[in-house]
C-alpha cells in the first residue's frame, strides 16, 4: 500500500468520475466473478489490513503481525485472481529473478472484489520487491492507459484494444492480472484490492499527514458550495477528507490523471511516513485506533502468506520506496475516446528491469 494500491484506490464512495465517462466507454457486463465471500468478523478484517500495510507499504510492527496472523491467516478475505488466466499466456519468471515479487495493486470501486459488476479500477500499480527485500517499486498505469485487452474468460468482450481499465469491468481480478501481464511482460505474484471508502478515517487516525502541494486549486468533487475546498500551494498538514480530495482530483489540473497519480503517490508516501514515525504499527493503543479505521478496506489472493510476508518486509520504509509511472506519448483520442498513448519503447524498458529485478534498469528508464 504505500505504493500498494480508487475506491478507485483514493476514490469517495459518492464519487461520480464514472459517471462522467463518455457513453461507450463503460462495458455494460458484470464481471465472471465467484460467489461473495461471507463477510467476516470485523476484527479479522482489521488484521488483513495491518498486514496488507505491513506486506505493501512496508512499516514496523512485525510483533503485532505475529500475534494476530498465526490464528486467522487462513481465515482471512480473499481474491480469486488467478484461475481464470491461461497459464499459457503468462510470461515466465526470469530464474536471474525468481524471489523477486511483483504485485499488482488494484484500486477499486466496489466494496465486493468478486462482484467488480461492470465496475472500473482507476488505481492500477506493479509494485515491485526485489530478491533481497531491500527495496520497492512502485509503477503506476494510467487508468486510461491503451492497450490490448485479452478476451474474457466468457468470451463475450475483450479480445480489442482498449483502456486498460475495461478489463476490470469486463472480467473482473483475472482478466485485469492477464491485461497487465500482456501489457507488462512482468508476472504477477500476487495481487491486493483496496476500496478506500474508508480513506478518511485511516488518515485521520493516523492524526493527518503532510503534504506538499505543488499548486492552488479548487476541488471539483465539493458536494455543495458550502464545503468547496481550496488547495493553496505549499506545505500543510491535511485530515482525511482533504486528503482523500487531494488524492481523487483530476479535473482541476491540465494534466489530468498524471496529477492524480502523482498527488496519490505523495499521500501514500505521506500515510508511511506518518506511520512509522508516530509509531502506529508498534503502538498498541494507536495500532487499534488505526485497524478500526481501516477494518473492509483490502483483501488479497489467496496464495499470499502473510505472515511470512510481513516478517520479510518489516524492515521497509519509504526511504527505500521509489515512485514511478508508466512512460506514454501523452494523451490522444481514438474514436469518441480521451486516452493516454504509451510510450511502447520507454515502458518496455522500464518494465523489462523490473522483470529482470535490475534496479539501474528501472531507474534509468523510468527516469
Amino acid at each position: 500500500m504505500g505504493a500498494m494500491a480508487s475506491r478507485p484506490l483514493f476514490s469517495d464512495p459518492d464519487s461520480t468520475e464514472v459517471i462522467e465517462e463518455p457513453a461507450d466507454d463503460s462495458p455494460e457486463a458484470p464481471a465472471d466473478g465467484g460467489p461473495k465471500p461471507a463477510r467476516r468478523r470485523r476484527w479479522r478484517r482489521a488484521v488483513l489490513i495491518v498486514l496488507s500495510v505491513l506486506v505493501l507499504l512496508g512499516g514496523g510492527g512485525a510483533l503485532a503481525a505475529t500475534l494476530y496472523v498465526r490464528d486467522v491467516d487462513n481465515d482471512v478475505e480473499r481474491i480469486e485472481a488467478f484461475e481464470a488466466v491461461p497459464e499459457a499466456a503468462r510470461p515466465p519468471k526470469v530464474e536471474a529473478a525468481k524471489d523477486a515479487l511483483n504485485f499488482l495493486v488494484l484500486g477499486s470501486d466496489s466494496r465486493d472484489p468478486e462482484n467488480a459488476g461492470g465496475s472500473r479500477s482507476d488505481t492500477i500499480i506493479v509494485l515491485h520487491l526485489t530478491k533481497d527485500r531491500s527495496s520497492a517499486q512502485m509503477v503506476s498505469i494510467p487508468r486510461d492507459t491503451w492497450v490490448h485487452v485479452p478476451a474474457s474468460k466468457d468470451g463475450k468482450h475483450g479480445n480489442v484494444d482498449a483502456k486498460i481499465n475495461a478489463a476490470f469491468a469486463w472480467g473482473g481480478v483475472p482478466l485485469m492480472v492477464q491485461t497487465v501481464e500482456n501489457y507488462t511482460k512482468v508476472r504477477i505474484d500476487h495481487v491486493a484490492m483496496v476500496d478506500f471508502s474508508g480513506f478518511k478515517e485511516i488518515v485521520d487516525a493516523l492524526g493527518g499527514v503532510d503534504i506538499d502541494v505543488e499548486e492552488s486549486f479548487t476541488s471539483t468533487h465539493s458536494l455543495n458550495a458550502d464545503s468547496i475546498r481550496q488547495f493553496h500551494k505549499g506545505p500543510q498538514t491535511m485530515d482525511g477528507a482533504a486528503a482523500l480530495d487531494y488524492a481523487r482530483e483530476r479535473f482541476a489540473f491540465r494534466d489530468g490523471d498524471f496529477a492524480r497519480i502523482r498527488h496519490q503517490q505523495q499521500v501514500i508516501k505521506a500515510i508511511l511516513n506518518k506511520a512509522a514515525s508516530g509509531g502506529t504499527l508498534t503502538n498498541p493503543g494507536r495500532l487499534n485506533a488505526f485497524l478500526r479505521a481501516t477494518a473492509d478496506a483490502v483483501a488479497v489472493d489467496g496464495t499470499l502468506n502473510l505472515f511470512d510476508m510481513a516478517t520479510e518486509l518489516r524492515h521497509l520504509r519509504s526511504d527505500n520506496l521509489a515512485f514511478y509511472t508508466s512512460p506514454s506519448k501523452g494523451t490522444g483520442t481514438i474514436g469518441d475516446q480521451s486516452v493516454v498513448l504509451p510510450d511502447q519503447t520507454k515502458a518496455r524498458a522500464l518494465f523489462d528491469g523490473v522483470r529482470r529485478d535490475d534496479l539501474a534498469a528501472i531507474q534509468q528508464a523510468g527516469g
